[in-house]
Formats: C-alpha cells, structure tokens, sequence
C-alpha cells in the first residue's frame, strides 16, 4: 500500500485552496503580519494562485507550478524582496496560524511546519 501525500492528507484541492486564502486573508488583516504583506502587491489574487499551484506540487498533488511556470528556483525569485528573519518568521506564524484555523490535523500540522520553517529559512537572503 503506497503511503498518502501530504497533498491528499490536507484534502487535495479544496483544503489546499481554503488554506492558502487563509493565509493570504490573515497576512493581509493582521498587523502583525504587516512587513510581509509590504513585500506583496496591493492585490493578491496572483500570489494566491501562485501559491496555491507550487504547494499543489511541493505536498505531492499536481504540479501546476511547474506546468505553468518551470522549474520553482524559490531561491531566485525571491532574490529581489529583502527577506530576512523577521519576514522568515512573519510567514511561517502566519501559514502555522492558517493551518490551525482551516483544522489542519496536527500531526500533519506538525511535519508542515518544520518544512515551511526549513524552506523558508533557506529563502533568507539577508542578515537580521
């Protein structure tokens, strides 16, 4: 029996969707949110979709990213926003804070959040 994808275990696409709009409705009301939601555009409807589509992938569900996009390369298209610890943890308390109120399970909860941790620190591109 093959083990379920992350992907499959949040719900597929209609948690995944409910989830990433969480985050994005929470950066964008939330003051405490405010220096990443500075790193965005006035409207976040394509940074919805963009995330949506590259999570699709990353959890193991389909890879619109890429179909639509190519290759990630998170690293690079992040090189022009300053991004450094304070943002790193802005972002990761807000996906941590969308995953809790959409109920996603803890265990699940749990092994997200060292990943979005991890890969969010590695998006890191200045001190501080």
């Amino acid at each position: 029996m093959q083990e379920r994808t992350p992907y499959e275990m949040l719900g597929g696409p209609q948690s995944l969707r409910e989830l990433v709009d969480r985050f994005y409705d929470l950066m964008d009301l939330e003051p405490e949110f405010a220096e990443l939601r500075a790193m965005h555009p006035p409207t976040l409807d394509g940074s919805r979709d963009k995330l949506f589509m590259f999570l699709s992938g990353w959890l193991g569900g389909p890879d619109l990213f890429v179909q639509q996009f190519g290759h990630p390369r998170l690293r690079a298209r992040h090189m022009p926003f300053s991004i450094g610890t304070e943002s790193r943890d802005q972002w990761v308390k807000c996906m941590v804070r969308a995953m809790e109120e959409v109920g996603v399970e803890e265990a699940l909860r749990l092994k997200l959040g060292v990943n979005f941790y991890n890969t969010a620190d590695f998006m890191r591109n200045r001190e501080g």
